[in-house]
């Protein structure tokens, strides 16, 4: 998790970014992105994948192309049981044992039901799944995440899709600190490469991202943009920053100018 790589659950990815494959308007759109983002592991919704169509024109070919790590998602799951049928389904379709699991509480906000994931999480986890859950950025439920055996939390930056950026740095802050043991991956709300890169400075473990992607102008450039911004944030985070300050301070103090005597 300290390392260059993302790494939980016996996995490791040489990209902290994890992107999506929906809203892009064609299957070629979606490949040129995937492949200039760099992600090692796509998010695949089960509920909206054809998981009997192959041929070349279905995502999970393109992903089976591009060799890259599925990770099914119960997204659209409104219920605990909900979900771990949607979860048992992807896994029964020989996608993986990983699951992104999604369980949404309001239509109009898509923010997460906390009583029904962590409900889900302890059934699929007692299953034998590798489960991600998508939370709010509330360390008391990241927590709980963690001790029902989550292998990473993934939460939210803004409201899916909003593209809004980072609303409350203090709360991933926080929530970061208070889960060591597990990574911490930002989820949902990130706009631009900016809102990538602050997430990472704040000592996430990595992003994943759809919409800002997908939604883009130029999706494939936006793809590596965000790309540069993980790795960027990262670093930054791995360097340490200067302390804010109130006052300027000078960059080249009086004292030691060069010619004068000492």
């Amino acid at each position: 998790m300290k390392g260059k790589s993302l790494a939980f659950a016996g996995r490791e990815l040489s990209s902290r970014l994890i992107v999506g494959t929906g809203k892009y308007p064609s299957l070629d759109v979606a490949r040129r992105a995937i492949e200039a983002s760099g992600a090692s592991m796509v998010t695949v919704a089960v509920r909206r994948v054809d998981l009997g169509k192959r041929g070349g024109e279905s995502i999970l070919d393109v992903l089976a192309d591009l060799k890259v790590q599925i990770l099914p998602n119960t997204a659209g799951c409104y219920t605990a049981d909900e979900a771990v049928r949607v979860a048992r389904l992807g896994r029964e379709a020989g996608l993986s044992d990983l699951v992104k699991v999604e369980v949404i509480g309001d239509e109009k906000t898509l923010l997460p039901d906390n009583e029904g994931l962590l409900q889900a999480t302890r059934t699929l986890v007692k299953e034998g799944f590798v489960v991600l859950p998508y939370t709010n950025d509330d360390l008391v439920v990241a927590r709980r995440l963690r001790d029902a055996g989550a292998a990473a939390v993934m939460p939210l930056g803004a409201p899916i899709g909003s593209g809004l950026g980072i609303q409350n740095a203090l709360s991933l802050r926080l929530l970061i600190e208070a889960i060591p043991e597990i990574p911490v991956i930002v989820d949902a709300g990130v706009g631009t490469a900016s809102d990538a890169a602050i997430a990472m400075e704040l000592g996430a473990d990595g992003v994943l991202m759809n919409t800002g992607i997908a939604g883009a102008k130029d999706p494939v450039a936006m793809a590596r943009a965000m790309r540069l911004a993980v790795e960027a944030g990262r670093l930054a985070f791995q360097a340490g920053r200067i302390a804010a300050k109130t006052y300027a301070t000078a960059s080249s103090p009086q004292a030691g100018r060069v010619g004068e005597t000492p």
